[in-house]
């Protein structure tokens, strides 16, 4: 069975570097014939006159993922925590299949119903053509909303329940206790409780073995030089 877990590796690896060989075999040489510098840093794509800058185009995707990180980044956060923490059960049950099902919907389609949709309404609301970065920017947002979703709900869920309950036995209400004590320890996406001390104290012992000496008074909560 590793054998075709290693195939499936490597034909996925081997299709990425051909994909990218292709691509900077057919490019390079087109940089050169135009310029490095001019293609890079030209501000102007005119190919009938045989002009092509992409700086407008890279700056473009910039800011549009940018735009796209903050209107899905706090939502699918939200979200996220709602299902783990909030979320009926009944209603969970359907919320979780639509969520999934957005993530398999192609780029097209979101781009269909951009161009059909999302355009005219900031046409009619704000003005202008209605394609700007505004509009990619959302319907980007709204396309990376599963994988935001997905990948903080399984954070959250890895953050032990003690956390929580502890916050709420402390005197926390429920937004507190999810905000301030399971959001922090899930950043790192990691389960919190894998991470143990090394050495226990427990009453002169580490790790079961009896200590003696000072260092033994010293991890049983007494003085490490009792007559200094």
């Amino acid at each position: 069975m590793r054998i075709v877990f290693l195939i499936s590796a490597c034909v996925s690896i081997i299709a990425v570097v051909l994909i990218c060989v292709f691509l900077f075999v057919n490019g390079v040489p087109a940089m050169a014939e135009i310029g490095f510098f001019d293609f890079l840093l030209g501000e102007t794509w005119r190919p009938t006159s045989d002009i092509y800058g992409i700086m407008p185009m890279i700056l473009g995707s910039i800011y549009v993922t940018a735009g796209a990180i903050i209107v899905g980044v706090p939502l699918g956060l939200l979200t996220a925590v709602f299902m783990a923490y909030f979320c009926p059960p009944k209603l969970y049950k359907v919320l979780k299949p639509a969520v999934e099902l957005l993530a398999g919907i192609p780029s097209v389609v979101y781009g269909f119903f951009g161009l059909v949709v999302m355009v005219p309404l900031i046409r009619t609301t704000l003005g202008g053509r209605g394609t700007s970065m505004l509009t990619a920017s959302l319907l980007l947002g709204i396309m990376i909303l599963p994988t935001i979703i997905g990948v903080s709900e399984s954070a959250i869920r890895a953050v032990p329940r003690s956390y929580y309950e502890g916050s709420l036995a402390l005197g926390a209400t429920k937004e507190r206790s999810v905000f301030f004590s399971v959001l922090p320890a899930a950043k790192s996406g990691r389960r919190s409780a894998g991470h143990r001390p090394r050495y226990r104290r427990n009453n002169g012992r580490y790790n079961g073995r009896r200590q003696s000496g000072p260092y033994a008074r010293r991890a049983a909560g007494g003085s490490a030089y009792p007559y200094g």
